[in-house]
């Protein structure tokens, strides 16, 4: 489906419009930062919004005090050195009405899930009259993967 989509643009060298492909794609997989809201704005169709922890991980300080020709044992003796994590928050907004209310409904806070979508940007005026930029995942696909889910209300 992705695939099929395509975009106009002038061709710098040509100087006429060329047809071309282009993506938007985003996969995460992580856990659940809040319970998720519901909003509606402008009379719109709700959406669902939660937050999304993401962690990368990394060693520093790298010792090898590997000894012997053994590559298992070699790999044992290694000194791995401290272990860094970074954690990144995404702002997920879930607009499609089943997938939104299912996930409204089931998804809480430490729930492990993965999700696909794509980037948006946007602004918007916070309550002091600042204009903000913002990042969402617009999710299209929810995948639970944990049992930390919400009992059915």
């Amino acid at each position: 489906q992705v695939f099929r989509q395509f975009v106009r643009h002038e061709s710098d060298t040509v100087g006429s419009l060329v047809l071309e492909r282009s993506m938007n794609r985003v996969q995460l997989l992580g856990r659940v930062g809040q319970d998720p809201i519901m909003r509606q704005v402008d009379g719109k169709n709700p959406v669902t919004i939660f937050s999304l922890a993401t962690n990368e991980m990394w060693r520093t300080g790298e010792n090898e005090e590997a000894q012997g020709e053994d590559v298992a044992s070699d790999l044992f003796l290694c000194t791995l050195g401290d272990i860094s994590q970074k954690t990144t928050w995404h702002r997920i907004s879930v607009f499609r009405p089943g997938l939104r209310d299912v996930t409204y409904q089931y998804v809480k806070k430490g729930s492990r899930l993965y999700v696909e979508g794509k980037l948006d940007y946007g602004e918007y005026t916070d309550k002091n009259n600042v204009r903000r930029q913002a990042t969402t995942i617009v999710a299209d696909n929810v995948i639970f993967l944990s049992d930390n889910v919400k009992e059915k209300v």
